[in-house]
């Protein structure tokens, strides 16, 4: 029983619910509760037991929807059977008016709930909706992955990628990201590549060496290559040796042959052309050059010998000024001696066509002795008395034809007037006779003429006195 004449309850179908309520259930609420007064209390005698969860741990569920409850007025029994009729009116309109609960009250206290698991279900919502599922392979290394980055370039740093200036990413770092997008990331690796012997160094993104080759776009067909096709490149790169084929020419023996090589040397294409380079044979160009693609190449054959000439080397001559001699006579203190050079000519035959010697190589023998002469710087005297009219020319004509250097084959006698060396000292000359000036001879021959006469010229001195 009621302590109050009527009581006011709040009535949500036969499970509680709101009219019209999903599933029949109200939120929060058993099947066996009611609401009286806006709180909710047991019925038939079921516990209390709050099953609320929060709506963010509910993903899936909807939001509720509010309606307006519906009030029912259940009137109290009458105690008195004699109350009367207007006294009794009257109280029973009082306690509608202190008890009734207008349906905006209701309302405003639902509206707060509602609100809280509609912003709880959008921002679920906007959480999906900014995972994004991205296949991403690095070096060939593949995965699937979800990220919130927005481009490619927060994608990388957010799984820790580094790349370099070498390195290839696709799409590029400032491409937007969306669901479903494939990213690829491609490291670079050097590569010290020698090419037809020029070598360089360059950078790939190929795992071996036959991509790196159409990479570069290296003509492979018929190379030779220092590693195989199938040979992985790793992150420190390799070095690379590629000799790619070429057509050379060589002209040999008056034929002409062609082929097609990759020979690392001029000298390696020429035999395998089938040519045999014997003795001087030479080529025309450096044989351990790199052959090039359409270049001729001419054998040479080569036959000569070597001879060797010896070269005098003229000797100089020294000048010694002596006071003992009169002036104008020289005399040659010490003859000089030419020197000797050995020279090595080359003397070839080309193709059958002899060319000028050559000269290889040149040595000394023995370096020339200069020649050292004497040159009189005394006062020649005025005359000799006594012998001076004399024919003196006369004596010279016949005994040396009137030559100073004369010297007669036995080698004993020498000068104008045919001196001994033994004669020539004791008169007072130096050296040979014949290294002395005309004058001087002329004045030793008068100073002879004064001590011996005529005797000294035993054919000849009767040309003084003509």
């Amino acid at each position: 029983m009621s302590t109050s004449q009527y009581e006011t309850q709040e009535t949500y179908g036969p499970s509680g619910a709101p009219p019209g309520a999903p599933g029949g259930a109200w939120p929060g609420l058993h099947d066996a509760e009611t609401v009286t007064y806006g709180v909710p209390v047991p019925v038939y005698g079921v516990a209390y037991d709050d099953t609320c969860r929060p709506a963010y741990e509910t993903r899936t569920a909807p939001p509720p929807v509010a309606r307006t409850p519906t009030l029912t007025l259940t009137p109290a029994p009458v105690d008195e059977p004699g109350a009367r009729a207007g006294t009794d009116g009257r109280a029973a309109r009082r306690r509608r008016a202190r008890y009734t609960e207008r349906p905006d009250s209701a309302m405003r206290r639902l509206l707060p709930q509602a609100l809280v698991v509609a912003f709880l279900a959008g921002g679920t919502t906007a959480f999906v909706a900014e995972d994004k599922a991205v296949d991403l392979s690095v070096d060939g290394r593949q995965r699937v992955l979800h990220t919130f980055a927005d481009d490619v370039g927060e994608l990388l740093a957010e799984e820790g990628v580094r790349v370099g200036a070498h390195d290839m990413i696709a799409p590029t770092p400032g491409t937007a990201l969306h669901s479903g997008d494939a990213v690829a990331v491609r490291y670079g690796r050097p590569v010290r590549l020698t090419l037809d012997g020029r070598p360089r160094e360059v950078w790939t993104t190929a795992h071996t060496v036959e991509g790196a080759l159409d990479e570069l776009g290296v003509r492979a067909e018929g190379a030779y290559l220092s590693a195989s096709r199938s040979r992985p490149i790793g992150r420190t790169g390799l070095a690379l040796d590629v000799r790619t084929e070429r057509a050379v020419t060589v002209l040999a023996d008056g034929r002409t042959r062609t082929v097609r090589t990759n020979a690392a040397t001029v000298r390696e294409a020429v035999e395998e052309a089938g040519i045999t380079l014997r003795g001087q044979d030479a080529l025309s160009v450096p044989p351990d050059s790199f052959p090039r693609d359409g270049q001729t190449v001419t054998v040479l054959r080569i036959s000569g010998v070597r001879e060797v000439r010896e070269e005098q080397i003229p000797f100089g001559v020294r000048r010694v000024e002596d006071p003992t001699l009169f002036r104008g006579t020289e005399v040659i203190a010490r003859p000089g001696q030419p020197g000797l050079r050995r020279t090595t000519y080359l003397l070839r035959t080309v193709n059958g066509v002899r060319e000028k010697p050559r000269r290889e190589r040149t040595e000394l023998v023995r370096g020339p002795r200069p020649q050292v002469v004497r040159v009189g710087t005394r006062a020649r005297p005025a005359s000799v008395d006594g012998a001076d009219r004399l024919n003196w020319r006369g004596l010279a004509a016949c005994e040396s034809g009137g030559r100073p250097h004369a010297v007669d084959p036995s080698g004993t006698y020498g000068g104008l007037y045919q001196f001994d060396a033994h004669t020539w000292h004791s008169l007072g000359g130096s050296g040979r006779p014949q290294d002395a000036s005309a004058q001087e001879q002329t004045y030793r021959a008068k100073k002879l003429y004064l001590s011996r006469g005529a005797t000294p010229w035993p054919h000849c001195g009767a040309r003084l006195h003509t």
